[in-house]
């Protein structure tokens, strides 16, 4: 009968379920208060922080403390959120039984993955914007060159992707409890020394070692990109090869429950 309603069943596009799929990873981001302390209260302390500490002590930086530091923070903050954000969220969704439901829908484990890679970039545009604007009435003068801007974007992109795939790692092979304890461990330890906020010369003879770090390959990757208005190759191929390493553990490793 012309009209009837026909049913279709089956799975929906791939590329639909993912777009659903990050909406609801973007929406539990921002309405969890520790999300938000993690993804913009603790960066802007740091930014803050930062430059009165410059104030008074040495940091042997070759810049303004706030050109300087700026590029650092931002990296932070996408530290923060695709890396313990997501491990800390992932790895409580294992406890109760969140992932378990949706490894029995049709959202196969790459869907999972790229949508909540798509949360974390909506979150990071929106730490951008505030970290960015804070910096800038504190008198920070980016080098927005071509060149520079789109080393920028990269240097996120695939910092996202590093953290990301390895925030996925511990929260897969973990229980909850002890993904909470690692991560944050992990956050406060490469914060404070792993070349993220600071350079990687600040560092002593260390900054070498700290260079070949995901922390410090994208606070490298963000100064060159934003100070120097170049392309950050060299930190760009390191965060290529820790996505890789990641994505490999997650794949071998990661349990729905």
């Amino acid at each position: 009968m012309s009209g009837t309603f026909t049913p279709l069943p089956g799975a929906a596009p791939f590329g639909r379920m993912v777009l659903a799929q990050a909406r609801m990873e973007t929406r539990l981001i921002l309405r969890n208060g520790e999300q938000l302390l993690l993804a913009v209260v603790i960066p802007l302390i740091v930014l803050f922080g930062g430059i009165e500490a410059a104030k008074h002590f040495d940091l042997h930086l070759a810049q303004a403390p706030v050109d300087t530091l700026s590029p650092g923070v931002l990296a932070l903050a996408v530290m923060s959120t695709s890396f313990t954000s997501l491990a800390i969220a992932t790895g409580f969704e294992r406890r109760y039984g969140v992932l378990k439901r949706l490894g029995s829908s049709p959202l196969p484990r790459s869907g999972l993955l790229a949508g909540k890679v798509g949360a974390l970039l909506v979150v990071e545009a929106l730490q951008a914007v505030v970290i960015g604007t804070a910096a800038v009435l504190l008198g920070w003068s980016p080098d927005l060159t071509p060149l520079g801007v789109l080393g920028a974007m990269l240097s996120a992109l695939v910092g996202t992707a590093a953290f990301a795939s390895l925030g996925l790692f511990v929260a897969g092979a973990l229980r909850a409890e002890a993904t909470l304890a690692v991560a944050n461990l992990v956050y406060l330890l490469l914060m404070a020394g792993g070349g993220v906020v600071l350079p990687t010369r600040s560092y002593g003879g260390a900054g070498v070692v700290l260079a070949l770090l995901p922390s410090g390959a994208l606070g490298t990757a963000m100064r060159t990109s934003l100070l120097d208005g170049s392309l950050p190759a060299v930190p760009l191929l390191v965060l290529a090869a820790w996505a890789a390493v990641g994505t490999l553990l997650t794949a071998r490793t990661f349990t729905w429950e």
